[in-house]
């Protein structure tokens, strides 16, 4: 039975991005102080970037060095999924345009392709935006570098270990946080790292695992070059939506929206649902966009 409007929205609202799987057992949810952690070596050579990605002139980066002396005492003052310089919606609502981002998560659990999703998104010609953890191209270097390569997608950064970007452990959804500045820089670069060398130029964009954050972790990511972007439209609540769900929440996203759902979790109802809505969104008007294209 279709679930009420009620608790789709309500869903919307709040969220469980459950989605994204926590740490593998046994790590406690921490992460080494000592180093950034080493990215994993998926067996990909680097990709020729978009000419939007190429166009965008990477911020130098701060040292892990500068992150714990600017922030190693700072108290954070928020928690959630909005703090300042996080991105929760396109600036404007130009042309009825729609962000559609899709997180990669990796992990016990969320390491599948949702080769349907992203087969049907290819058919269409929809563009969107794909946040990849470090433990997901590990997972699936072949098909990362497929992705990576197609214009129809830009690759934004998921954290190296989908982390909640905390400086005090916060956890959310049952996964911990980053406990410190150094942990923070630790989740952001390592990832960052990877990533630049597949795709031979640094991400734009950055979501933390489960996509909470305090204001001074916010910072860091600004400080590191990337904007932190969170979600306006929850569309599949981690992948734990019906297709009926997805399709309900997706297809009555405003103008302006971005919408966030997963593809690593082929057997949920994230691909039928979006496959439902994209065309009802169509035949009102509304256009989608790659993140880099209305985010500037």
């Amino acid at each position: 039975m279709k679930s009420s409007r009620r608790a789709v929205l309500a869903a919307m609202a709040g969220g469980v991005l459950a989605g994204c799987a926590g740490p593998q057992a046994g790590t406690s949810g921490t992460t080494t102080s000592a180093a950034s952690p080493k990215a994993p070596q998926a067996t990909a050579t680097s990709i020729p970037a978009h000419p939007s990605s190429t166009a965008h002139r990477a911020v130098p980066a701060a040292t892990r060095a500068d992150i714990v002396a600017r922030y190693g005492h700072t108290v954070p003052h928020t928690w959630g999924f909005d703090a300042p310089g996080v991105v929760r919606a396109l600036p404007t609502a130009k042309e009825h345009q729609i962000a559609l981002t899709f997180d990669a998560c990796g992990g016990p659990g969320g390491s599948g392709y949702d080769r349907a999703l992203i087969d049907f998104l290819r058919r269409r010609e929809v563009p969107a935006t794909l946040f990849i953890n470090s433990r997901w191209i590990g997972a699936n270097p072949a098909v990362f570098r497929r992705l990576a390569a197609e214009p129809l997608f830009e690759i934004a950064n998921h954290g190296t270990r989908h982390r909640p970007l905390s400086v005090t452990g916060r956890s959310a959804y049952g996964i911990p946080g980053t406990r410190s500045a150094a942990e923070v820089y630790d989740e952001i670069v390592g990832n960052r790292a990877e990533l630049t060398r597949l795709l031979g130029t640094p991400p734009r964009f950055f979501r933390s695992g489960t996509a909470y954050c305090d204001d001074v972790a916010a910072r860091i990511v600004t400080d590191l070059g990337e904007r932190f972007v969170s979600f306006s439209v929850n569309g599949d609540a981690g992948a734990t939506f019906t297709h009926e769900q997805v399709r309900t929440t997706v297809a009555s996203a405003p103008a302006g929206s971005i919408v966030i759902c997963h593809m690593n979790h082929p057997d949920g109802g994230t691909a039928r649902g979006i496959a439902d809505a994209i065309p009802l969104l169509q035949a009102t008007g509304h256009t989608f966009v790659r993140l880099s294209e209305a985010l500037h």
